[in-house]
């Protein structure tokens, strides 16, 4: 498996979460790794990405200020931790590596995880 991704959950709304994928070591030396996510009945979109160790950093403004994405190189793992969660915030959340373009918002990955759900209730 080259990306697992785990940590969701239910939660109320203005709680927090951190989703964690796990990733082999040809993925998680990317360049760009990201994360996205999928509300049903909509298109998968971008949330988040961070190029080589910490920076820069890249949001969607629907959630810039409340998540922040990080990666732990000695454990290849990347993270999200998401806080101020809103109802609107529930989706299935996907990790990604390696992006085929230098467009970091596209959900054009050559790796993607399984996925892990986030519920919001309000």
């Amino acid at each position: 498996v080259q990306l697992q991704a785990y940590g969701g959950g239910l939660v109320q709304a203005g709680g927090s979460l951190r989703l964690s994928c796990a990733a082999s070591e040809r993925t998680f030396s990317s360049n760009i790794m990201g994360w996205f996510r999928q509300a049903p009945g909509k298109e998968r979109e971008f949330v988040a990405a961070v190029v080589w160790r910490a920076s820069p950093t890249y949001y969607a403004d629907s959630v810039r200020g409340r998540f922040t994405i990080s990666r732990d190189h000695a454990k290849k793992t990347l993270y999200l931790q998401t806080n101020s969660l809103k109802p609107e915030d529930t989706a299935v959340y996907y990790c990604a590596a390696d992006p085929k373009t230098y467009d970091y918002y596209r959900d054009e990955y050559n790796y993607w995880g399984q996925g892990t759900l986030v519920t919001v209730s309000s």
